[in-house]
């Protein structure tokens, strides 16, 4: 189970090595993601907070990476954080997440990324339920819902 020093050493230190790597040029990505998605995955952007139904949907699943389909998180680890952005405890694999230093808009805050296609996912705060004491913070038009079973 990851907790904060876990991701303050990927930040500093280097993150873990995926288990695949997708690379497209801006020009593909921009052919293949909506607007929206586009904004948000590869443009780093935010989308509004309550902005999304899926902050309230916790029936079970896996949420993949929107640009990718890289398996990211499980309903298992979802919570209701009140964030007004789908909530989480930790990935599904430690390797399917990166994690980079973000200084922009006067804040120190940890960035999450898909590990395998560098899509923008959103933050990662030390302020979460216990045992992990993690909230990652998510943008819904980053996640692709897949049903289990």
């Amino acid at each position: 189970m990851l907790n904060w020093n876990d991701i303050i050493k990927f930040t500093n230190h280097g993150n873990p090595v995926p288990p695949r790597r997708i690379e497209k040029s801006d020009l593909e990505w921009k052919e293949l993601l909506s607007p929206d998605v586009y904004f948000i995955t590869r443009g780093k952007g935010t989308e509004p907070a309550h902005s999304s139904d899926m902050c309230g949907l916790f029936e079970p699943g896996r949420y993949a990476c929107i640009c990718c389909e890289t398996p990211l998180f499980d309903s298992a680890e979802k919570f209701h954080s009140s964030s007004g952005w789908p909530s989480f405890t930790q990935p599904i694999a430690i390797e399917n997440t990166a994690y980079n230093k973000d200084s922009s808009y006067g804040m120190i805050r940890v960035e999450v990324t898909c590990n395998v296609c560098d899509a923008h996912l959103g933050h990662v705060f030390p302020d979460g339920p216990e045992p992990s004491g993690l909230r990652y913070c998510i943008n819904a038009l980053a996640l692709n819902k897949i049903e289990v079973g």
